[in-house]
């Protein structure tokens, strides 16, 4: 018993202390794949910064999904890179392009998952072995479009990943409970018609808790929310790490 109560703090300190995730994963990350295809030596990333400070990308063009998509695409051509990423812990006051992130008293605009950037039907892999928790088809302007939620025991931690803005067929073959292994490619980027209306990418979250949510789970939130919800939605990039 006293074991299991060690093992049960030592567990509720990763869920609750950053550090201790970034170590935990760090410790284990020969168990971590990939999310997306990458090669060190030949490809490059580029760092998006969806915030005012960027003063290239104006509002008007992130409304814009034919815009914001030959935008994202210029970027990407011009620094010769072969993905755009970034966004976790973002306040992304740029973001007023949907009525879905303005629905409550106070707009959401800080950002609780990494995004990816890139050609529609890009190749997405599952990093750790897990089940299908859910997954629905969010059709709504702004929205995730197709998503996906696994459920996963990384060496004894239980949490979740949600995978949003993908295409629409890779929800087909689909059943809750199916377990979907570690390096599976089971999931691609989607076109914007079945993404949400976005350039084609990836949003990649993690989520403790999923509060009873089924198939979707809030990857923008108020800034007044912030510490309470990335206290359940712990880094990505912890994980993407072991992709890049």
């Amino acid at each position: 018993m006293h074991n299991l109560n060690k093992t049960f703090t030592a567990i509720q300190m990763i869920k609750t202390d950053a550090l201790a995730f970034k170590k935990y994963v760090k410790e284990n990350s020969g168990q971590i794949g990939k999310v997306v295809d990458f090669d060190p030596d030949s490809d490059k990333l580029l760092n998006f910064d969806f915030t005012d400070n960027n003063k290239k990308l104006s509002p008007e063009t992130v409304a814009d999904t034919t815009l914001f998509s030959k935008w994202i695409n210029g970027e990407l051509t011009v620094n010769n890179c072969r993905y755009g990423i970034g966004g976790y812990d973002e306040h992304r006051t740029l973001y007023a392009r949907s009525v879905l992130f303005d629905n409550a008293a106070e707009a959401r605009r800080l950002h609780l998952g990494v995004d990816i950037w890139g050609p529609a039907l890009t190749p997405v892999y599952n990093p750790i072995a897990g089940h299908v928790h859910s997954f629905n088809f969010n059709n709504h302007f702004g929205d995730y479009g197709a998503t996906i939620i696994l459920e996963h025991d990384f060496e004894g931690l239980k949490f979740h990943s949600l995978y949003g803005h993908l295409s629409l067929a890779s929800l087909n073959s689909l059943t809750i409970g199916k377990f979907i292994p570690k390096g599976e490619m089971f999931t691609e980027f989607g076109l914007p018609a079945e993404n949400g209306f976005w350039p084609p990418h990836l949003h990649f979250q993690l989520i403790w808790d999923m509060q009873g949510k089924i198939g979707d789970y809030p990857g923008v939130c108020a800034f007044s929310e912030r510490e309470k919800y990335l206290q359940n939605c712990p880094d990505p990039n912890d994980i993407l790490a072991c992709t890049f």
